[in-house]
C-alpha cells in the first residue's frame, strides 16, 4: 500500500514556535516532539517493520551527511520485526533533515524527509520574513502536486508526546495515493473481518448508516443489484419504502441485511466504499476510516461498552445498588402537555416518548464567534445541509474523537436554552443504567451546576470529592467509595448545565487539587477533574449554553452541539406528545404552513408550547376555534388563557399571581437570573402563598437540590411574556422606567421582553385575555408604540454596518408583533435598504416580508449567506416583487425557489429591475423556471447581477451580470480587477444557451447585462446559440462577460456577426481567458469595423494573441467608426513589434481609447520602450491614454 503523509503541528511553549511536517512514502512512520534534560527540544523519528537494518543517511537542508551526528537505536520484537528510531535535537533556527532508509535487499526504499521551522526571539526580521516566504512558496508548491496526484483524505494516527509543553494547537492530515493499489486495501479489510465482526460493526454504525443512506440509498442499491446480492424488484421495493416512510424504511433495509448471510454484509460496506470514492462526505468518511483503520480496536471498544468491567465482589454490589438509584430516579420524562386538562404532571417511559435530537461532532459549518455571542446560526435545521457539511453523532458517541481512533476523556455538549441538553444527560443515565450505552463505565455520576449556587448564604460552597459524591448518593458513605474512585477510568462524571452556575468555572485556575479528601471550592473541584489532576484517567462531560464557552478559559475537546429536531423528528414528537398520530399529522402540516410555529418547533422546549396550543385548538370544535396564531405574541397569548381557561379560579386572584410572578420573571430577566428560590425570590415576590396553586404550577418547574427547592419557568420565553404582561396588568409598574432601561442599553438582554410588549400593544392580542384577567393598561400600548415610533425615527449615526443591520431587523420583529400595517408604514417611512449577513429562520422571512409589503417598495434586499431554505425562500416570495433590487448571494437556494422568483418577476406590478442570484444550486429546471418569468410582459429587469449558478447533472451553469463593472469604457484597473475577482467559477454548459437566447430576444425585456464568466463548459457551442439571440431585434444588451469560457475561434465569426448587426446594442465586451488566437481576434476586427458596432470597452486578455494581430487591432483604432475608449490585451505575447504596430493605431486623430491594459509578465522593461514614447507623445500633444 503506497501511502503519501504528512503531519502538521504547532507546539507552543514559553517563546518559541515549532512547525513540524513529515512526508513519507511506503511506510508508516511516527513522529513525536519530546523533551529532556539534556535537549529541550528533539525530534524522534521512528520507522517500524524492517525485515533487516536498512541502511540510513540523514542529511541536512545543505546535503551535508549529518547522520554521526544522531542518535540512532534499533531493537526487534518477538517476530524479529526491527524497529528504527532516530532522535534529531533541535538546535537551529532552521533546518531541514532528509532521512533515507534503503533496505539491503532488492526492495523499494523507504523515504521520508523532517522540514522544522523552529522560530526564537533572536531571529532578525529580514530573515524571520525571508523564510516565511521560503515556507508559504514550499507549502503552495505541495499542494499543487498534491492536486495533481488527486489524493484524498485519510486519517493517520499520531501520538504526540509532548512534556512539560502546553499543547495548544494539533492538526493530523494524511492522503492516500489514488491507484487501484489504494482501491484495493478497503475492500480488502473489510473481507478480513469476521460474519460476527462484521454484524458488532454494522449494529454499532446503523444509526449512522441509516442517517447515510437516506440520501444515496439509490445508489447502494444499484451496487447490489450489481452485486446480484439483490434483485431488481426487490431494490425497488426497498426504494419504495425509504420514500414513504423514511427512517423506518432505511432502518429496515439494514435489518434485513444484517440477516442475510455474510456475503451481504460485506457488499454493503463494499458499496459504502465505493459510494464514498464516488461521492466523498465526511460523515461517511468518518466511518469507512474507522472500519478500515481502527476496526479491531472498536470491536474491543464495542465489547467494553456492551460489558461492564470486572469489578470486586463488593464493589459490584454497590455498582448494582447504584444503577438501581440512577434507573429509579431516571426513568421518566415530565409529559407536561397533559397539564393543560389536568393539574398534575404526568410520567411517560424514556424508551417510548423520547424523541432523538440531531447532534453535530466539532460544528465543522458552525461560526463559534456567533454562538459565543449566543445566536442561533441553526435556526433551520435541514438534514440534507447537515450530511453536506457536518459529522452527525449520537448521544453514546460524545467521547470518540474524529475518525474514532482513541477515545478522548472530556467533552462539552452545547445548544441554546431549552435545546434539550439536560434531557440528553437524563437519556445517556437511563441508558446506562439499563445496560444499553457506555457500560465501560462502572459508576456514572450526575451533577447539576444549578444545586450549588443555594448553599453557604450565597458564597461558592466548598467541600471535597467524597463529600460530592455522598451529598448525592448517600448509600456510597461508610467508607465504601475509596475502592470505587481507585479505578479513575471507570468513571463518568455529567457535569450539566454550566450556565446555571452563578459562580465563575475557571478551567485555568492554579492550583488544582490532586485528593480527592481535599476540601476545595466548588469550581476549583470540577476544574480538577476536567483537567485530570483529580482522579486522573476519568471521563468528564460538561454541557452549557455557547456563552457558558467563556468562562472555561482552558481549551476543552467539544464534544457536540445540539441542534434540535430535524423536520422528520418534529412529527415524530407532534405524534408522541398530542398522544393521537393522526392528530400528530394534522398539527405538522399546519405548522409547517405557519412562518411563526415553523421556526420555533426545532427548539423541543417551543415545540412543547406549540403541541399544547395546537392540542387545545384541533380539540375544539371548529366553529368555536379562535384564527390560529401568527405571531409569536400571539402563540404564548393563547397558551396563557388555555392555562387560565383550564385552571378556573377568582379572576382577581389570577391576576394577582399573574402580577407576582411577572415581576419575579422581570427581576430575572434584568439580573439574568432564571432559576428562583423558594426562600428567596418566590417569597421576596409574594408567590409562597400561592405555590399550591394550580395555575402557579403550570407556569413553574419545581425541582429539590441538596437543601433548597428551586423553581424555573417551563419554557425560557414564557419568563419574559410574563414579565411583559405584567406591565400592562400593573397600573403601577414603572414602564417609563423601563423604557429607558430598553434605550440605555446596548445588548440583546431585552429584545425577546421588547417584542412581547409590542404585541401585546395590539388590542386583539390584549383583548383575548381580558376576558378572564380584566382590563389591560392602554396608556401602557400607548407608550410603548409611541416609543418603538421614536426609536425607528430616530436612529444612531455612524453605527457599524453589521449594528445597523441588527437593529433594523429587530424594529421589523417588533412592527411583526403588531401586525398594524398602517402603523408600520408610518413607521418605516424611510427608503427601505436591507442588508442581511445572518442565518434566517423561517419566522425572519414572514417578518420581512410584512414590513416590506406594508412599505409598498424596498429599495434593496440584500441577502449575504443566509442559508434560506425553501421554507424562507416561499416566506420572502410575495415581498420580492416590490422590490428594485434581489440579491440573494451564496443563500444555497434551491431549483424549486425559481418558481417564486418567477412569478415576482412576472408579477402585474413587479419593480424589479436588478436580481443577483450568486452562488446558488438552482439546477436546470431552476433556470427554465427563471426564463419563464424573464419573457413575461410585466418584467422589467434591467441586470441580473454577478452570478446565477446551477447545476446540470455534474456540470455547473452560470447566468450572471456585472452592471457596475462595464457601464462605461473609463473604468479604472482597480474597478475592473475587484469586479473579475467577484466573477469565478460557475461552469456553465451549452445546455441552457437555447433558453437564454430566447430570453434576450425577448420583446419585452429590457436586460441590458450578462455576464457568463467562468463557465468552462459553455464552449463555441453555447456561444452559437447566445449569439442567435444578440443578433435579434429585440436584444437590449449592452455589457456581455465571456471570460474563460473555453471559447476558440470557432465562434468568432458568430461573435462578430452579432456585433455588427443593425441592431446591436452591445457596448462592453469582455471576452478574456479563451484560446482565440490570432485567427479569432482577426474575426472579431470584422465586426469590431463595422459602423453597426458600438463597443466602447472590450477584454481581449490571456486570449493567446501575438503580434501577428495587432495590426488588425491598430487598424481598428484608427477606424473612423471605432468608439472603443478601454482595451485590455494584457498577458499575450505582443513582443515590442506588436506593440509598435498598436501604437501606431492610437497615434490616429480617429482613436478615442483613454485606457490600454498590455502589461504581461513575458516582457521585459524595454519592450514597453513604444508605449512609454507614445505616452509621452500625447501628453505633449495634450491627448491623456492611462496605460499598464
Amino acid at each position: 500500500m503506497k501511502v503519501h503523509s504528512r503531519w502538521s503541528c504547532f507546539v507552543i511553549f514559553f517563546v518559541h514556535l515549532s512547525r513540524l511536517t513529515w512526508a513519507a512514502l511506503e511506510a508508516r512512520p511516527s513522529v513525536s516532539i519530546s523533551v529532556t534534560e539534556e535537549d529541550p527540544t528533539r525530534l524522534e523519528c521512528k520507522s517500524e517493520q524492517w525485515g533487516t537494518t536498512p541502511k540510513i543517511t540523514l542529511r541536512d537542508m545543505n546535503g551535508v551527511d549529518m547522520t554521526s551526528e544522531y542518535d540512532i537505536t534499533e531493537e526487534r520484537d518477538k517476530g524479529g520485526i526491527l524497529r528504527v528510531n532516530s532522535i534529531i535535537p533541535i538546535k537551529q533556527e532552521f533546518n531541514v533533515f532528509s532521512c533515507l532508509m534503503r533496505s539491503t535487499e532488492p526492495k523499494p526504499d523507504w523515504h521520508s524527509e523532517v522540514v522544522l521551522y523552529y522560530f526564537s526571539p533572536g531571529v532578525s526580521g529580514w530573515m524571520l520574513a525571508f523564510w516565511s516566504l521560503f515556507a508559504v512558496c514550499v507549502t503552495v508548491a505541495a499542494l499543487l502536486v498534491f492536486k495533481w496526484q488527486k489524493m484524498q483524505e485519510h486519517s493517520a494516527s499520531y501520538d504526540p508526546k509532548v512534556n512539560f509543553l502546553r499543547l495548544c494547537y494539533l492538526r493530523k492530515e494524511s492522503e492516500i495515493i489514488n491507484d487501484p493499489a489504494v482501491k484495493l486495501t478497503t475492500p480488502k479489510v473489510i473481507q478480513s473481518y469476521s460474519h460476527e465482526d462484521l454484524f458488532k460493526l454494522t449494529k454499532y454504525f446503523k444509526p449512522n448508516l441509516v442517517f447515510i443512506l437516506k440520501f444515496k440509498i439509490s445508489y447502494i442499491l444499484q451496487t447490489l443489484v450489481t452485486r446480484q446480492i439483490l434483485t431488481s424488484d426487490e431494490a425497488k421495493i426497498v426504494k419504495a419504502k425509504q420514500e414513504s416512510e423514511g427512517t423506518k424504511g432505511v432502518q429496515s433495509f439494514i435489518d434485513e441485511m444484517m440477516s442475510k448471510d455474510g456475503m451481504a454484509l460485506v457488499s454493503l460496506w463494499e458499496a459504502l466504499n465505493e459510494e464514498y470514492e464516488r461521492c466523498p462526505k465526511q460523515n461517511l468518511h468518518e466511518i469507512i476510516m474507522e472500519v478500515t483503520e481502527s476496526g479491531k480496536k472498536l470491536l474491543v471498544e464495542i465489547q467494553t461498552n456492551v460489558h461492564p468491567p470486572l469489578l470486586e465482589p463488593h464493589i459490584k454490589d454497590l455498582h448494582e445498588t447504584h444503577r438501581l438509584a440512577v434507573s429509579e430516579s431516571i426513568r421518566s420524562l415530565d409529559d407536561r402537555s397533559s397539564f393543560l386538562g389536568d393539574s398534575h404532571m404526568r410520567a411517560v417511559d424514556f424508551e417510548t416518548q423520547y424523541t432523538e435530537l440531531i447532534v453535530l461532532k466539532d460544528g465543522h459549518w458552525v461560526k463559534w464567534e456567533e454562538f459565543l455571542n449566543n445566536k442561533s446560526p441553526y435556526a433551520e435545521v435541514v438534514e440534507e445541509w447537515i450530511e453536506d457539511r457536518c459529522v452527525r453523532i449520537w448521544d453514546e458517541q460524545l467521547f470518540k474523537t474524529p475518525g474514532g481512533i482513541n477515545p478522548s476523556n472530556t467533552a462539552l455538549v452545547i445548544g441554546e436554552a431549552g435545546i434539550g441538553k439536560t434531557t440528553m444527560v437524563q437519556k445517556i443515565m437511563f441508558d446506562w443504567a439499563r445496560g444499553s450505552h457506555y457500560q465501560r463505565f462502572a459508576f456514572v455520576f450526575l451533577f447539576k451546576f444549578r444545586d450549588f449556587n443555594f448553599l453557604d448564604d450565597g458564597k461558592e460552597p466548598r467541600m471535597s470529592l467524597n463529600e460530592l459524591i455522598v451529598s448525592h448518593y448517600k448509600y456510597l458513605g461508610d467508607g465504601r467509595l475509596g475502592e470505587i474512585l481507585q479505578q479513575p477510568n471507570s468513571l463518568l462524571f455529567i457535569l450539566d448545565g454550566l450556565n446555571d452556575y452563578k459562580h465563575k468555572l475557571n478551567l485555568s485556575h492554579w492550583p488544582l487539587c490532586s485528593d480527592p479528601n481535599d476540601d476545595v471550592s466548588v469550581s476549583i473541584l470540577f476544574a480538577s477533574l476536567v483537567r485530570m489532576t483529580l482522579l486522573k484517567g476519568c471521563s468528564v462531560l460538561l454541557t452549557g449554553t455557547p456563552t457558558a464557552l467563556h468562562s472555561l478559559g482552558y481549551g476543552v475537546n467539544l464534544g457536540a452541539v445540539i441542534l434540535g429536531f430535524v423536520p422528520e423528528k418534529r412529527l415524530t414528537y407532534f405524534k408522541k406528545m398530542l398522544g393521537d398520530e393522526n392528530l400528530g399529522v394534522q398539527a405538522m402540516r399546519y405548522v409547517e404552513q405557519n412562518a411563526v410555529l415553523y421556526s420555533m418547533s426545532f427548539n423541543p422546549s417551543y415545540c412543547w408550547i406549540i403541541c399544547a396550543v395546537l392540542k387545545s385548538h384541533f380539540t375544539t370544535p371548529e366553529k368555536e376555534r379562535d384564527p390560529t396564531p401568527k405571531t409569536v405574541t400571539e402563540l404564548f397569548v393563547m397558551f396563557l388563557h388555555n392555562i387560565l381557561t383550564s385552571h378556573r379560579q377568582d379572576a382577581e386572584e389570577q391576576r394577582t399571581i399573574l402580577i407576582k410572578l411577572g415581576k419575579m420573571a422581570y427581576y430575572g430577566v434584568d439580573k439574568g437570573i432564571h432559576i428562583f428560590s423558594e426562600k428567596q425570590e418566590i417569597s421576596t415576590f409574594g408567590l409562597k402563598p400561592y405555590l399550591s396553586s394550580p395555575s402557579l404550577s403550570a407556569f413553574l418547574h419545581k425541582e429539590g437540590t441538596l437543601k433548597h427547592t428551586t423553581y424555573t419557568f417551563i419554557c425560557p420565553k414564557l419568563q419574559e411574556f410574563v414579565a411583559a404582561c405584567s406591565f400592562y396588568l400593573d397600573p403601577l409598574g414603572d414602564i417609563e422606567e423601563l423604557l429607558v432601561r430598553l434605550n440605555s442599553c446596548d445588548n440583546d438582554q431585552f429584545n425577546v421582553l421588547t417584542r412581547f410588549l409590542v404585541g401585546l400593544a395590539r388590542p386583539s392580542t390584549s383583548e383575548t385575555l381580558e376576558g378572564i384577567l380584566g382590563e389591560f393598561d392602554k396608556k401602557t400600548a400607548v407608550q410603548i408604540l409611541e416609543w418603538v415610533k421614536t426609536k425607528a425615527l430616530d436612529k444612531p449615526d455612524h453605527l457599524r454596518p453589521e449594528k445597523e443591520n441588527a437593529l433594523q431587523m429587530q424594529m421589523c420583529h417588533w412592527l411583526y408583533e403588531t401586525q398594524n400595517e398602517e402603523f408600520t408604514k408610518d413607521v418605516m417611512r424611510k427608503e427601505l435598504n436591507f442588508h442581511i449577513e445572518d442565518t434566517l429562520s423561517a419566522l425572519d422571512c414572514a417578518v420581512l416580508d410584512f414590513v416590506i409589503r406594508c412599505r409598498g417598495e424596498c429599495k434593496s434586499l440584500h441577502l449575504d449567506k443566509s442559508d434560506l431554505s425553501p421554507d424562507c425562500s416561499r416566506g420572502l416570495a410575495p415581498c420580492f416583487s416590490v422590490c428594485r433590487s434581489v440579491i440573494l448571494y451564496w443563500c444555497r437556494l434551491p431549483s424549486g425557489c425559481c418558481a417564486d422568483l418567477s412569478l415576482a418577476l412576472a408579477a402585474p406590478h413587479s419593480q424589479i429591475t436588478s436580481l443577483s442570484v450568486h452562488q446558488n444550486k438552482l439546477g436546470d429546471s431552476g433556470v427554465h423556471l427563471l426564463c419563464e418569468g424573464l419573457r413575461s410582459k410585466n418584467c422589467k429587469l434591467e441586470r441580473l447581477i454577478k452570478k446565477l449558478r446551477t447545476f446540470i447533472s455534474q456540470n455547473k451553469v452560470c447566468l450572471l451580470d456585472s452592471s457596475e463593472s462595464m457601464m462605461t469604457s473609463s473604468h479604472s484597473s482597480t474597478r475592473r480587477n475587484s469586479t473579475q475577482s467577484n466573477l469565478s467559477g460557475c461552469n456553465l454548459t451549452s445546455g441552457c444557451c437555447a433558453a437564454l437566447s430566447s430570453v434576450l430576444s425577448c420583446p419585452h425585456l429590457p436586460l441590458k447585462c450578462l455576464i457568463l464568466t467562468y463557465n468552462h463548459s459553455l464552449g463555441d457551442s453555447g456561444m452559437h446559440l447566445l449569439c442567435e439571440g444578440l443578433m435579434d431585434k429585440n436584444c437590449k444588451l449592452e455589457i456581455l462577460g465571456l471570460e474563460y469560457c473555453e471559447l476558440t475561434s470557432g465562434c468568432c465569426a458568430a461573435l462578430s456577426l452579432a456585433l455588427s448587426a443593425e441592431h446591436s446594442r452591445l457596448t462592453s465586451l469582455e471576452i478574456g481567458g479563451n484560446d482565440l488566437g490570432d485567427s479569432g481576434a482577426h474575426l472579431l476586427c470584422e465586426g469590431l469595423k463595422n459602423k453597426n458596432c458600438k463597443l466602447t470597452s472590450l477584454s481581449l486578455k490571456e486570449c493567446h494573441l501575438t503580434s501577428g494581430c495587432c495590426a488588425a487591432l491598430s487598424s481598428i483604432l484608427s477606424s473612423s467608426h471605432s468608439k472603443l475608449t478601454y482595451l485590455n490585451l494584457a498577458n499575450n505575447k505582443l513582443e515590442e513589434s506588436g506593440l509598435h504596430l498598436l501604437c501606431e493605431g492610437i497615434r490616429s486623430e480617429n482613436c478615442k481609447l483613454e485606457t490600454l491594459c498590455v502589461h504581461s509578465f513575458d516582457m521585459s522593461d524595454s519592450d514597453y520602450k513604444p508605449i512609454s514614447s507614445l505616452k509621452e507623445e500625447l501628453n505633449r500633444s495634450g491627448r491623456g491614454l492611462f496605460c499598464y
